[in-house]
């Protein structure tokens, strides 16, 4: 038998027939998940665009679903890790993280979808950040966001047969961008947009720069973001404490060249338009919505400690509300971090509010609203135009309008000595100086800084609620505060900076801070005594005082006036807490340092150009400094 097998086994090789090895692989050549105890269905569809780019897409159907709507996100940040593959058969687990509004989906039975954008993870096509508009000198192609989520929303409505037709989209951050870039020649079938916290402007006071300052700490995200079609390519640094990090790296630049940041596209556009050129303004979304007739409702979301994209959402609603002839676009202000509306929203570092403002807000506002504009039934829309939740004294208001009409601008005074006051000093000049040093800038937190992450406090969220107290104490900030006040006072709008001060540099910046400080002892929660709860701060660079988009030196000693807005604050001053306002001239190593001395492009400043200056505010006299508030009767 042994003989016959050799022989019969030559005769098949001799014959040219195959003899399949043995596998003994156990893993299989494609695994099929049992998902019929699933209580939704999940399908993965790679969407073609007008080009023929697909993108990759994750829909999630409620079982036994009919004549349901879609929510819409479209991502940067991957849609299976969006959707929560594989990680339980419950629709409302796998939505518990970034971007999905869990209880409100789930309880509301609307059809999940979650898109990569072209060039990233699943999604083919090449990669843009912020796309400007297609066709423009910026973005030659084709194609953008808008016209992706036009032809998304018509294959979703054509191959979705468990849907109504009625398609909402909703975002965060970069995914609230696009939202409002869905709104450029919308499709029929777009019901509602929700833009949460959006990046808007680049320039003026979102993601990259805040009035010409740039944001240094978002280095490490340009990196990661630009840099690979997964964010599998990661930044790096040897330093605990990003202070030291950012310092010992020099200008934003050469930090940048000795991490290969040259390769990505976006840092090298970023870079060559340090001004507000068109470059920012053609891409800047509440100029592009301006010029759109509002043909979808609209529900832009903010937060008011918002450390990222505290700018836009403003913006927005300053541009579309005027010309809102049918009530179609609202807002909303809750006390969040970035994001925080989707998240729990009981406290925000060391500030407690009493309630789930997250909560309330998702069942009293985004529920109603998304549930008016995408059920069949279509229930009514009791929502007020704006919904703000005003600080202090802790209480979700209903408003007719932002800012209210009986809002009326009242001017609070520096002075001498470290007073503050809503009259102005009477006499002669004077002014109150402080040294600014780049190679000692202040930290816009106590150190360390590490910021990375939103899992704690003491990571990047909360800094915006940080005390104060740390700043106040430093020899190159300057503090103004008030009498204890005797009567609550309600700043309730955008108060403006009216800074009069002259440098001996070329050059400078100006962080001015409007702050709430607490009693010295407060009574259940001790731990807020004495504590310094900033509620409106920002910065501007100098040389953007004459022209944000045509830098000029500083004449050295020459006093000057610097005017910019703070971010809106909904916020009442308690009677027994004070008013402070802080200013200093560097905020680090969240915004590059100014070298102080005049250059071309900051990003490249030598070693050599960074200089110490003497920075004198006038606190007395015909040019008294002051922040105008916005203050409710």
């Amino acid at each position: 038998m042994r003989t016959g097998s050799i022989v019969a086994g030559l005769c098949l090789v001799l014959s040219g027939a195959a003899v399949a090895a043995p596998d003994y692989n156990e893993t299989p050549k494609k695994l099929v998940r049992s998902e019929g105890s699933f209580d939704y269905v999940r399908r993965v569809e790679e969407i073609p665009m007008r080009d023929g780019v697909t993108l990759h897409t994750v829909i999630l159907v409620p079982r036994g679903a009919a004549h349901a709507a879609i929510v819409l996100t479209r991502t940067p940040y991957s849609a299976e890790v969006q959707t929560g593959y594989a990680q339980s058969g419950h629709l409302g687990m796998i939505l518990d993280g970034y971007d999905n509004a869990n209880d409100t989906i789930i309880e509301g039975g609307y059809i999940r979808v979650v898109q990569d954008v072209r060039g990233k993870y699943g999604s083919k096509g090449i990669y843009l950040m912020n796309p400007p508009l297609a066709g423009t000198a910026y973005n030659p192609t084709k194609t953008d966001d808008s016209t992706d989520a036009y032809d998304t929303i018509d294959w979703l409505v054509k191959h979705v047969p468990e849907s109504n037709g009625k398609v909402g989209i909703i975002g965060i951050s970069y995914d609230g961008f696009l939202p409002l870039m869905a709104l450029v020649h919308p499709h029929p079938a777009l019901k509602i947009s929700v833009p949460m916290n959006p990046m808007v402007d680049g320039w003026r006071g979102d993601d990259w720069f805040h009035n010409g300052a740039f944001r240094e700490q978002n280095m490490p995200y340009i990196y990661e973001q630009d840099g690979t079609a997964d964010n599998s390519g990661k930044w790096w640094q040897s330093e605990a404490d990003d202070y030291d990090f950012y310092l010992r790296g020099g200008s934003a630049g050469a930090l940048g060249k000795a991490h290969g940041l040259e390769q990505m596209g976006f840092w090298n556009k970023v870079t060559a338009h340090p001004a507000y050129d068109g470059f920012w303004q053609s891409q800047a979304m509440d100029k592009i919505l301006a010029g759109q007739p509002i043909t979808v409702p609209i529900l832009l979301v903010g937060s008011l400690w918002d450390a990222e994209d505290i700018y836009g959402y403003l913006a927005m609603w300053k541009a579309l509300k005027p010309k809102d002839t049918g009530n179609m676009v609202r807002l909303s202000l809750g006390p969040w971090y970035h994001g925080q509306g989707i998240d729990e929203g009981s406290s925000l570092g060391a500030i407690k509010f009493g309630m789930d403002t997250s909560k309330w807000w998702r069942a009293h506002v985004l529920a109603p609203t998304l549930a008016h504009y995408l059920k069949d039934e279509a229930p009514p829309l009791e929502v007020a135009t704006a919904n703000v939740f005003e600080t202090g004294t802790n209480e979700w208001r209903s408003y007719p309008s932002w800012p209210l009409a009986s809002v009326k601008p009242a001017s609070l005074y520096l002075k001498p000595g470290g007073g503050l006051g809503f009259e102005p000093m009477a006499g002669a000049a004077a002014s109150a100086d402080y040294v600014s040093d780049p190679a000692k800038p202040v930290p816009y937190r106590a150190r360390p800084n590490k910021t990375a992450g939103y899992d704690t406090c003491a990571q990047w969220a909360c800094w915006l609620t940080d005390d104060q107290r740390e700043a106040s104490g430093r020899p190159d900030v300057l503090s103004f505060t008030t009498e204890v006040l005797a009567k609550p006072v309600t700043v309730r709008g955008q108060p403006v900076v009216h800074l009069n001060a002259a440098t001996t540099g070329s050059d400078a910046d100006w962080v001015v801070k409007l702050i709430d400080v607490y009693p010295d002892q407060v009574p259940v929660d001790h731990a807020m005594g004495g504590y310094q709860l900033a509620v409106a701060m920002d910065i501007f660079r100098g040389r953007y005082r004459e022209s944000l988009s045509d830098p000029k030196p500083i004449t050295p000693g020459a006093k000057l006036d610097y005017q910019f807005e703070l971010p809106t604050a909904d916020h009442v001053f308690l009677p027994g807490h004070r008013i402070m306002v802080q200013v200093q001239s560097s905020w680090f190593p969240l915004y590059d340092r100014n070298p102080q001395s005049f250059v071309p492009n900051i990003f490249f400043a030598k070693p050599s150009d960074y200089k110490a200056a003497t920075q004198s505010i006038t606190v007395a006299g015909p040019q008294e400094s002051f922040v105008s508030l916005p203050l409710a009767p």
